[in-house]
């Protein structure tokens, strides 16, 4: 009977009429968008406070590092033990994560009590007996001959240092066990495992419920990086990017943040929002002055906030006529699931009448009414504040990722969000309104924080695994100084054999004389002409060369493409395109008339007999042109400038880029005596002395040499260094077997050497969940220049994902770090290789010249050098190791190529005249 006057009363004007006396009463609990937004910011600020050094000793939020680094990604597997202690019930369970289809997950779990005694008593009891209930598991399902990988879901606040440890840094939850504050419960629980010596557990990682929570829906959804408890007690956690976490070393990928808050207000920021109630809440807990926030919103207290309005507007004679039985006062009498009960939307003010009659009060339809809506606005307040504060972990998450748009998961669990009848609709909603840039999903956790536990666990053993296989597979590439020296005495032993007539022919460091004699005095003056070819591109350039008090050096300079048919067609038609290009630029300069000196750097290996004579040895680079090789290049040009009979030039000398690159640094420093190219190809040169070169007539003093020492290593003697990436680089090559050096350390090569590791890890599974793009198929796609931008101390994680998805890879955070780890391992044994090699050149000047110590400069050109974040550093860093008794300074080239021919060209003339003078 009374259930059907209720429903009747329920749309009645009075019903409207108390409602609006309880909002006014109630008014503090009541919070507008503007009130919520600007705790997001308050919390927004804490959360800095935790993560910085300086600031974390005082924040409320602890943001506990969890040393969790990775979500599921769907390629774990094994069979794992959790286990779940974090109130009055004690679970494990086994937990089998196979891979038949699809990834699924089969589960065994048991229930053990945890009687007051132990939860009260010493720590060696509650560790004896969580080591005796696991024992009891593992007789029961047959394993406790198998040494299985263990997560431990430790629901108490922890301090971290790794996965596998955790010092307890305070019992909450009526937990009071003596002598395990401070310690590492990972340690009491091994001594207690030991103590038994009948079994054997591997415990790999400690989590809190939070983070098993995020990690179970992970499992689900791998869009999952936020997890929330909202239950007897709240917690949230996120994943939080490594570079902002200032108590975890490193700053590379991203790690799980227990960020405590519960304890959001412990300092007074809350203080204005606080109300009456909330305080003598606090006033009358087990922890005054503690988890003020958790205090507001968890499900361990929103009962008692009820009941203690409902006290004062019985006193004041708003409710049950004024009538206040002992029921009413004792504490605890109204509990949370009442307040779930009396909130459901039918059978509400019939449970409300129960309720509050079994207190004595003896209820009229009026107060059922306004004791729902005194429930309606706790429960609402809650949901608000937790909204507000998850609404400020979204806005990092958002800004961490620089995108306009976040779309993420948040995993949920815990009694209050589950049982009450409006909590979920009504967080959902607010936190829709607080953040409307983020596409939030929330997603229930099935499994509790049991299976997160075992999920942690899998992920760590994948990683661990991961490590393990990716540490061996870039092992070979990572050289020691013993090897760098063995890299060094080879190439001395090639040099020698370069140099000497007997072992020339079979030499693979070739040791070209280039016929320049001297390096440039200051005294060169003129116009001259420069052409460049040694690559796609040929360049054409004017150089005026002025000397005196006022020493300059003025460059015009046109670019030409040369197509691919061309690149690869007949000689003739190569050089006449070349002379094409430079009838275009005379025409462009006004010059057609002048007879000018030209230098014609030309960047292939060349047998040269004079300055201006240089027969191809072999074309590199992609070209193919016809009847070159065994050809002398100026004769070549020479023919095409007279077939077209338009101009005349002087071609006085045929230049290398790489003595170019020496010629133009030395023109700056006179202790110059050695280039380097460190580009798309690698060579070097250097002064050698006259007497030490057998193919060239004469013992006086000194000649460049080209070293064209690309092709170190082609008669085998690398092969020990060389690793099954190399080959496949080489053998795919356009010259297999050819320029082997050049290959391991020179830009051409490393993006792809880069990629076939790539390919390799993708098929064990440790990359882009092994799935091989079609992108990553693609030979040539992952240039040179994606290593230098992914290798960028400046690029965070985030701008290395977006260069592998601008490459059509998918990849996630985990992904990013081992491609940058693959990149950086990759390009540091280039700069070793490279600075082993010149170790070798300037040791061997020093022992040319009888010093004992040397001092001098190399001049150096070419995009890896110059492009690359850490070749340079680790190049110097390894010729200084190799050759101690040689202080090398490095030089940086402007324009080897053009400016150096020129240069060449003006040293050549000067010498030519001064010849003539004689």
């Amino acid at each position: 009977m009374i259930a059907a006057q209720l429903l009747a009363y329920y749309f009645t004007e009075l019903k409207d009429d108390q409602v609006k006396k309880i909002d006014k009463y109630l008014y503090s609990m009541r919070f507008s968008d503007e009130t919520l937004l600007d705790i997001t910011k308050r919390f927004r600020r804490e959360l800095a406070s935790g993560l910085g050094s300086d600031t974390n000793a005082t924040a409320s939020l602890k943001m506990l590092p969890t040393f969790v680094r990775s979500i599921p990604d769907g390629t774990e597997k094994g069979d794992f033990i959790a286990l779940d202690l974090g109130g009055s019930n004690f679970r494990i369970l086994r937990v089998k994560v196979s891979h038949e289809k699809k990834q699924t997950v089969q589960m065994e779990s048991e229930v053990y009590d945890t009687p007051e005694d132990i939860i009260h008593g010493s720590g060696t009891r509650l560790f004896d007996h969580v080591a005796e209930c696991l024992g009891d598991f593992m007789e029961k399902h047959d394993i406790k001959d198998k040494r299985l990988p263990v997560g431990f879901t430790f629901s108490f606040p922890c301090q971290q240092s790794k996965l596998d440890e955790g010092y307890l840094i305070t019992w909450t939850k009526r937990f009071k066990a003596s002598g395990v504050e401070g310690m590492d419960v990972v340690q009491l629980l091994n001594k207690a495992i030991e103590k038994r010596g009948d079994y054997e557990a591997d415990i790999m990682a400690v989590v809190n419920d939070t983070v098993g929570t995020m990690m179970t829906c992970g499992f689900d959804d791998q869009r999952c990086e936020v997890g929330i408890i909202i239950g007897t007690g709240t917690n949230a956690c996120y994943m939080e990017e490594l570079r902002h976490i200032d108590l975890v070393e490193g700053d590379e990928g991203r790690m799980c943040v227990n960020t405590e808050w519960g304890a959001f207000g412990d300092d007074g920021r809350l203080e204005d929002l606080r109300t009456e109630f909330d305080r003598e809440i606090d006033r009358g807990s087990l922890n005054p002055g503690n988890q003020l926030f958790e205090k507001m919103v968890s499900g361990m207290y929103m009962g008692e906030l009820v009941r203690l309005i409902l006290v004062k507007m019985a006193r004041e004679g708003l409710l049950f006529e004024g009538r206040i039985t002992p029921e009413l006062l004792t504490k605890g009498t109204i509990e949370t699931k009442h307040v779930s009960a009396i909130e459901k939307s039918k059978e509400g003010l019939t449970k409300a009448n129960d309720i509050l009659s079994r207190l004595g009060v003896e209820p009229s339809a009026e107060d059922c009414v306004a004791v729902q809506h005194v429930c309606a606005i706790v429960s609402h307040r809650s949901a608000n504040l937790v909204a507000a504060a998850l609404a400020g972990i979204l806005m990092r998450l958002k800004e961490n990722k620089g995108v306009t748009r976040l779309r993420t998961t948040v995993g949920i669990d815990g009694s209050l969000y589950k049982m009450h009848p409006q909590y979920a609709r009504r967080l959902h909603k607010t936190v829709r309104r607080l953040v409307p840039d983020c596409d939030v999903r929330f997603l229930l956790s099935e499994s509790g924080s049991g299976k997160g536990a075992a999920m942690v666990t899998a992920v760590a053993y994948r990683l661990a695994d991961q490590t393990r296989q990716i540490v061996k597979t870039l092992s070979e590439f990572r050289l020691t100084t013993e090897q760098l020296l063995e890299v060094k005495k080879r190439m001395r032993i090639e040099i020698q054999n370069g140099l000497s007539k007997s072992t020339q022919d079979a030499a693979t460091v070739k040791m070209l004389p280039t016929f320049v004699r001297r390096t440039p005095d200051g005294s060169e003056n003129g116009d001259f002409l420069a052409l460049d070819l040694g690559g796609t591109n040929f360049r054409v350039l004017l150089v005026k060369i002025r000397s005196g008090k006022k020493r300059s050096v003025e460059m015009h300079n046109k670019i030409y493409a040369i197509p691919l048919e061309v690149m690869q067609g007949t000689g003739e038609e190569l050089f006449d395109h070349i002379v094409h290009c430079i009838s275009d630029f005379l025409d462009y300069m006004g010059m057609k008339n002048a007879r000018l000196p030209l230098g014609f750097t030309f960047s292939f290996p060349c047998r040269q007999t004079s300055l201006d004579a240089g027969i191809l040895v072999t074309w590199t680079k992609g070209f193919k042109a016809t009847d070159c090789e065994g050809e002398d290049v100026v004769g070549l040009l020479r023919e095409a400038i007279k077939r077209r009979e338009e101009f005349d030039l002087d071609v006085v000398a045929i230049v290398n880029d790489t003595v170019g690159t020496m010629m133009t640094c030395a023109y700056e420093e006179p202790t110059c005596e050695v280039g380097l190219i460190a580009g798309t190809g690698s060579n070097a040169c250097y002064m050698e002395e006259m007497k030490n070169i057998e193919m060239v007539e004469g013992d006086e003093g000194r000649m460049c040499v080209n070293m064209e020492w690309g092709a170190f290593g082609d008669n085998g003697c690398l092969d020990d260094f060389r690793t099954e990436y190399d080959h496949t680089v080489d053998e795919l090559s356009l010259n297999p077997g050819k320029q082997r050096y050049e290959k391991m350390c020179s830009g051409m090569y490393l993006g792809e050497i880069v990629r076939n590791i790539l390919i390799d890890m993708t098929k064990k599974g440790f990359l882009f969940r092994g799935q091989i793009s079609e992108t990553l198929k693609t030979r040539g796609i992952f240039e040179t220049k994606f290593l230098s931008q992914i290798e960028s101390d400046r690029l965070a994680l985030l701008q290395v994902r977006s260069i592998l998805q601008h490459l059509g890879l998918d990849s996630t955070c985990d992904d990013s770090i081992i491609v940058k780890e693959v990149c950086g391992t990759v390009s540091r044994r280039a700069a070793q290789l490279c600075g082993a090699g010149m170790a070798a050149v300037v040791d061997k000047i020093r022992e040319n010249r009888g010093l004992e110590h040397l001092n001098i400069t190399v001049g150096v050109d070419g995009t890896l050098y110059k492009l690359h974040p850490h070749f340079s550093l680790i190049m110097h860093q390894t010729v200084c190791e190799l050759a101690p008794q040689c202080t090398v300074n490095f030089l940086l080239s402007e324009d080897g190529s053009g400016k150096g021919a020129a240069l060449i060209t003006a040293v050549g003339c000067r010498l030519r005249e001064e010849l003539n003078s004689k």
